[in-house]
């Protein structure tokens, strides 16, 4: 990964929202689709950006912390696949804020 997650999340998103919301997507779920994927991104093992910070900061071997960081990656995606079958679970608190 050559950029930090801000960086992926600016160029990509006045790209990717037109073509979102042309599709029908709640733009809401797909910030937060976005968010989680981009945060993904940065502990996949072995060249996740924030495995070479903690690396820099402990000292440890890349390859213990990316295996340290890999229960989180699947939860991860467990997460993201549960909100793709279900995206009611990331609009449930928005919607409570519309005036009925």
């Amino acid at each position: 990964c050559l950029l930090d997650g801000f960086s992926i999340v600016v160029m990509t998103l006045p790209i990717a929202l037109p073509m979102v919301t042309a599709a029908g997507f709640d733009p809401i779920w797909f910030g937060i689709y976005l968010i989680l994927m981009v945060e993904v991104s940065q502990i996949t093992p072995p060249v996740g950006f924030n495995l070479f910070v903690i690396q820099g900061l402990t000292g440890e071997p890349i390859m213990n912390i990316a295996r340290y960081a890999l229960p989180f990656f699947f939860l991860m995606l467990l997460t993201t696949a549960i909100l793709t079958v279900f995206p009611q679970i990331a609009l449930y608190l928005p919607e409570l804020m519309v005036t009925k």
